[in-house]
């Protein structure tokens, strides 16, 4: 199967620290080669992901994150570039909007991000010709009437990954700087069961400075370290020496990669149920899940979780190769319905997948 992946121009694939979406499409695109599929990426030209790439664009520009031109110019670009490929597999939001893709060529997208009622629109509007993908049965709960395909959870490259000792001593906090992500009810579940806090955060937005420098950083005491935005090799070599990681979040997160990269690593996680949080998490088994206030409580349980069966949860679930597995079956069942209906060149006739819910 011949596969166009598109991403948006403002991180590398896969980025150097902070960024999911491009972690998650970085792992897609190499383990759907590996399978033995041709894939083709359109992505900034300074990524680094070793399956072949849409020559002419540029470096990826962070600084233009959120921007419509940005996003726009990169994508008509991508559909020109992608005229002989059996299916396009599109993680924008602008790109399957676009009325000009090539003819012929089924789309498929994915949710990356939280399924609000203000993007809800955006999203049935593209169900009239693309195939949707939601990354958890909670996102795409969130909207009535909206067609999905199928429901796809996340996984990542075990390979880079080691199991650590968690005999550093400490919790670990891994997010974005930003209340939703829970760093100050962290600290406080942190603080209240008497255990060192390391913080990993990304802090590039403005939003995410002054949340710094105004709430977060005057509260910071002898037990907490700010360690700044990490690279993977760092980033799990922090998350596999740490006793927990502690995932408070105070929003319903669509799914929440930095769980299964802790399990990876061994460490189990104390977390709230918001969200995707239970697909990903068994209570008592790979970690725990409780209200926030309740978390300290089963500090002390944490040191009765194996680490095995924190990696072993990833291997069973959240591989790279499974995620590529079902991508696959997806893209099979796109393209047969598009010959099937012996579509126009104007797009995907989307049939009703609810039972993928």
């Amino acid at each position: 199967m011949r596969i166009g992946l598109i991403v948006g121009p403002w991180f590398t694939v896969p980025p150097e620290k902070y960024g999911g979406t491009e972690r998650v499409v970085d792992a897609l695109a190499r383990a759907l080669s590996d399978a033995g599929h041709e894939v083709l990426l359109a992505t900034a030209a300074d990524s680094t992901c070793p399956v072949p790439q849409i020559p002419g664009f540029g470096p990826a520009v962070p600084e233009d994150l959120g921007l419509s031109f940005s996003e726009l110019g990169h994508v008509i670009k991508a559909y020109a570039e992608l005229r002989d490929v059996d299916i396009i597999h599109d993680h924008t939001l602008a790109g399957p909007l676009y009325a000009h893709r090539p003819p012929g060529i089924p789309v498929v997208t994915t949710i990356h991000g939280p399924l609000s009622p203000s993007y809800a629109p955006l999203y049935r509007d593209m169900a009239q010709d693309t195939a949707i993908i939601a990354i958890s049965h909670d996102q795409c709960s969130r909207v009535e009437d909206l067609e999905i395909s199928a429901v796809i959870h996340h996984g990542i490259d075990l390979s880079a990954v080691s199991v650590g000792r968690g005999a550093g001593g400490y919790a670990c906090f891994v997010g974005r700087m930003c209340p939703d992500k829970g760093l100050l009810e962290a600290i406080a579940v942190a603080r209240q069961a008497g255990m060192p806090l390391r913080i990993a955060a990304k802090m590039h937005s403005r939003d995410e400075v002054q949340f710094f420098d105004h709430i977060v950083e005057p509260m910071l005491g002898p037990n907490e370290d700010f360690l700044g935005e990490l690279s993977d090799p760092e980033k799990y070599e922090l998350m596999g020496d740490a006793f927990v990681l502690l995932n408070p979040i105070q929003w319903p997160e669509p799914f929440g990669l930095v769980m299964i990269e802790a399990l990876a690593t061994g460490t189990p996680v104390l977390a709230t149920s918001m969200g995707a949080a239970p697909e990903i998490l068994s209570h008592g088994v790979n970690g725990f899940l409780a209200p926030t206030q309740d978390l300290a409580g089963y500090m002390d349980a944490v040191a009765g979780i194996s680490r095995d069966v924190c990696r072993r949860s990833v291997e069973d679930n959240f591989t790279a190769a499974r995620m590529a597995a079902d991508h696959l079956e997806l893209y099979g069942r796109v393209i047969e319905q598009f010959k099937a209906k012996g579509l126009p060149a104007d797009g995907l006739l989307q049939e009703n997948q609810s039972q993928a819910l």
